[in-house]
């Protein structure tokens, strides 16, 4: 698929990304994050109404994975920490991871940061599937179902086949695409309101949940899932860096001379990046900007080079939903607030920043 598109005037078919191309402390900034990311998701562990430090979360952990007797006093800040905020925050963290991963593969093959797989209409289409399968069920396919997940993929796989075919059908530039991404997420939106004002009172509330984008009720199984896919997506996509880096930086043409199959890479990887927001969708609903805001975090720090910016964005990604999650459930304690909400108001600014910074540049 060839998007109509102006290359980066300083990019050459053979030169390096033009982010900080001589730079080699980013291998070291990339262990500072991991490090981070585990401070930063220990912590939130810690945040909540009942009382629990790092010393509990450590003690309880342990005692999770390597066994051993559990005091009566320690019983009730046990099952909190293990049943209760673990799962959650870990779920927080791969969604994120998952869904930023997403956003840095679509942003890179059509070389626009403003795309994601929400502005795109990916996350909206799943989020439409996995409603459809509730209301089909009467409510009975619960969060993570098979079924659910089934449909939200089939569904945002559908969408994508089609706008990416539109786009090279019509030779689409990526801003025109960018436009056909939000009225489709209009359109799914609209459809998802529509299942909504047709269902009885306990499918409404199930379907609700993935209109705001949540982690509540989270569970091991939930966590095991979508860790999985993230965890397996990023190996797989850090092999394609190189021809990523390709497209990314000099162009389809270009990219076809250094013996890129640009057609077979573009294809998989997009595959990839729209089965990572499905399985996400049908496990946390939407939630929008994560796609967006992690990659151009990642960027900011550690450069455009993609073995490096694609193992980041999964951190960054990661992190900026636990924070949102964190920031959620304790700023208004003991209301919640969905995810989702949280990550708009994140999200909302920098988009506009984008689009700014981009029009400014162009003129």
């Amino acid at each position: 698929m060839t998007l109509t598109q102006t290359p980066p005037r300083e990019a050459a078919p053979d030169a390096p990304p033009p982010a900080r191309p001589a730079w080699r402390g980013r291998p070291a900034v990339l262990w500072a994050g991991t490090v981070l990311a585990v401070l930063v998701t220990g912590w939130c562990v810690t945040a909540g109404t009942a009382d629990a430090g790092p010393a509990d979360v450590w003690q309880a952990v342990r005692l999770a994975v390597f066994g051993g007797v559990l005091r009566e006093d320690f019983a009730q800040t046990y099952s909190i920490i293990i049943n209760l905020r673990l799962p959650r925050v870990l779920l927080a963290f791969a969604a994120g991871a998952a869904l930023s991963l997403a956003g840095v593969v679509m942003q890179g093959l059509l070389r626009n940061p403003l795309v994601s797989p929400f502005t795109l209409g990916v996350s909206p289409a799943a989020a439409f599937g996995a409603a459809l399968a509730i209301l089909l069920t009467g409510g009975s396919a619960g969060s993570g179902s098979w079924l659910v997940i089934g449909s939200a993929l089939g569904t945002a796989l559908a969408v994508s086949a089609v706008v990416l075919g539109l786009a090279s059908a019509k030779a689409m530039s990526a801003a025109t695409l960018l436009l056909l991404g939000i009225a489709l997420t209009q359109l799914f939106e609209a459809m998802t309101a529509a299942l909504q004002f047709v269902a009885d009172e306990n499918t409404l509330q199930a379907i609700v949940r993935w209109t705001f984008g949540s982690v509540n009720d989270a569970g091991w199984q939930d966590v095991t899932v979508v860790g999985a896919f993230a965890l397996a997506a990023l190996p797989l996509l850090l092999w394609y860096s190189r021809d990523l880096n390709a497209i990314a930086f000099a162009g389809d043409d270009a990219a076809k001379s250094l013996g890129v199959n640009v057609t077979a890479v573009r294809v998989g990887l997009i595959v990839v990046s729209v089965v990572l927001a499905a399985v996400v969708v049908s496990f946390c609903g939407v939630i929008g900007f994560v796609g967006l805001v992690g990659p151009h975090i990642a960027r900011l720090a550690i450069g455009a080079d993609h073995r490096y910016l694609l193992p980041f964005s999964f951190l960054t990604g990661g992190l900026l939903l636990v924070i949102a999650d964190t920031v959620g459930r304790t700023v208004l304690a003991p209301s919640v607030i969905p995810v989702g909400i949280v990550v708009a108001f994140i999200g909302a600014p920098v988009f506009i920043n984008l689009i700014l910074t981009r029009r400014g540049a162009a003129q």
